[in-house]
């Protein structure tokens, strides 16, 4: 081997190759990484958010940005933007040539869950603060959606009797209770739940459920029927 010429010139070309193209990647890898290169100077939000500081979203940016346009972490960044409080989603995309334009998506608060937390319009649970009166739901971890879900719906049968939900509970055996906006307190159990809302709306519509004074709890857990408890309160 040692003494095949060409052998060992073909083998001192490759080796010479290999150490220019290393020398080049070391070199550009060098440039494209230095700060000065391409540095990022604006930042744009899509559009104006409602609930989200655009002064803290600006600081976080800063703390964030560790890298050129090139070579930014954009995940990295978006992920500490989505860790605010109201933000439930975050796409960033660059604009050459120093630029990044930032579109937030905001959780719109339809009730609060359970004690601490608040429920967006798709049945998300997400921390947050709000100043809002919304209705309360109370329920196990992972049910927030289904909730939402009956919520709108008894919602929509009791918009005859001009009347809201305040807060709606499911308990772990799954069985179904409402506060309503008068007082009234509504069991409904676990089975044929819009067949029992039905009845108690027709018993509210008619003379006898019109003559009711003050709070009431009406149990329609029974097949055919219901009953009627006064709270005693005007």
């Amino acid at each position: 081997m040692w003494d095949n010429v060409p052998l060992l010139r073909n083998l001192a070309n490759l080796l010479l190759g290999m150490s220019i193209l290393a020398i080049v990647y070391g070199a550009v890898h060098y440039i494209v990484h230095l700060p000065s290169l391409l540095p990022i100077r604006t930042v744009h939000l899509a559009s104006a958010p409602d609930r989200v500081s655009p002064a803290e979203v600006l600081a976080i940016v800063r703390r964030g940005v560790q890298g050129n346009f090139l070579t930014q972490d954009i995940d990295r960044l978006r992920l500490s933007l989505q860790a605010m409080p109201w933000v439930k989603s975050v796409s960033i995309r660059r604009q050459f040539p120093d630029g990044l334009i930032l579109k937030i998506e905001e959780h719109q608060a339809v009730a609060r869950w359970n004690d601490d937390k608040l429920v967006d319009r798709q049945g998300e649970v997400f921390a947050a603060e709000s100043e809002e009166q919304l209705p309360r739901f109370i329920g196990v971890d992972g049910s927030s959606a289904e909730v939402l879900d009956e919520y709108r719906k008894f919602s929509e049968q009791l918009s005859r009797l001009n009347l809201q939900v305040s807060q709606i509970s499911l308990s772990a055996r799954h069985a179904w209770q409402l506060h309503l906006s008068n007082g009234t307190v509504v069991e409904l159990g676990r089975d044929a739940l819009q067949e029992r809302m039905a009845r108690f709306v027709a018993y509210q519509m008619s003379e006898g459920g019109a003559q009711k004074k003050g709070e009431e709890v009406v149990d329609m857990r029974y097949r055919h029927g219901f009953a009627v408890k006064s709270t005693g309160k005007a």
